[in-house]
């Protein structure tokens, strides 16, 4: 492991707040992560979903530091100050796996628990199908079990309507402009019109999503994870069939926003023939952005599920 304590000007920066930056060195990428409480805790690593970073789990890094655990919530590669490695094929995601793999040995352990929310959880999922040692408990906000997705994509109409930007971020530059044309405005319209409460994502927290995903190469390296697995699948599918059925040993939290626009909520069902230790819990009153739309209920369900 290779750790910076130079005071770089992160993002955000740490002044007054309960967490450390470092950057660490794992699967041949330089990753910026926040740590937080005592390092003989046990270990949780906190994956974020697109487009956001590491401060999507503002509201939890406390909270399970607090409980004593040790908390690692890195930009995921390509996003904000993390390393952002050219290519579609560097955001496959084996090499996403290899980051969570190689995070958590980085910390000398041999395993941990593993949160994530969105892409974030895609990669929690798959961590645990492909490295199931790596992984002690698994809790998952808003993403699918990939069998599942396959399933609904191809049997759910509607859940291959909300689809429909997958699709669209394939194009070559289109969605870079988009996303960031006029100052961003789709990550601002993207968070605040996709939250339940009006007040979930402050002018601060935009404005420090919208420098996050500023970042030179960041937009395009966000979207290669989108194009990197749409390619990745298709080539299973012609190879053979489909993703599989992908068992998940650890036991699983999974927490779901019901008012999530783009997930439809019939994901959460059925899942127990690849997930046999499974908790749902479903939050009416939350979107997609789960964790800041509710997130003191968010914040006791992951506790109570990685005692």
């Amino acid at each position: 492991m290779s750790r910076s304590d130079t005071a770089d000007e992160w993002t955000v920066p740490a002044d007054g707040e309960p967490w450390n930056h470092d950057t660490v060195e794992t699967n041949g990428v330089r990753l910026h992560v926040v740590t937080a409480g005592p390092e003989d805790g046990d270990l949780a690593v906190l994956l974020h979903g697109f487009p956001e970073f590491w401060y999507s789990w503002r509201h939890q890094i406390p909270a399970l530091a607090d409980a004593g655990y040790r908390v690692v919530a890195p930009d995921m590669r390509g996003y904000n100050r993390s390393e952002k490695p050219a290519g579609v094929e560097a955001y496959h995601i084996d090499e996403l796996v290899s980051d969570v793999a190689g995070l958590v040995h980085a910390f000398d352990r041999e395993s941990a628990h593993i949160v994530g929310h969105d892409w974030g959880g895609l990669v929690a999922w798959q961590t645990a199908i492909d490295r199931p040692g790596v992984v002690d408990k698994l809790a998952v906000l808003n993403a699918p079990h990939p069998s599942k997705y396959e399933q609904a994509l191809r049997s759910n109409p509607a859940q291959l309507g909300k689809s429909w930007y997958v699709g669209f971020f394939q194009l070559p530059d289109l969605p870079e402009w988009a996303l960031g044309a006029l100052d961003f405005a789709a990550i601002e319209r993207m968070l605040r019109d996709g939250t339940v409460r009006p007040d979930a994502f402050s002018e601060t927290d935009i404005e420090r999503y919208k420098a996050a995903i500023r970042q030179p190469g960041a937009r395009t390296a966000a979207l290669n994870y989108y194009r990197a697995l749409a390619r990745r699948n298709a080539k299973l599918t012609l190879t053979r069939g489909g993703v599989g059925d992908l068992p998940v040993r650890a036991p699983t939290l999974l927490v779901w926003g019901e008012r999530d626009v783009a997930l439809d909520v019939s994901l959460t069902e059925g899942l127990t023939q690849w997930v046999p230790d499974l908790r749902v819990e479903r939050l009416p009153d939350a979107s997609h952005w789960v964790q800041f739309d509710a997130p003191e209920r968010v914040s006791e369900l992951l506790l109570a599920h990685l005692v």
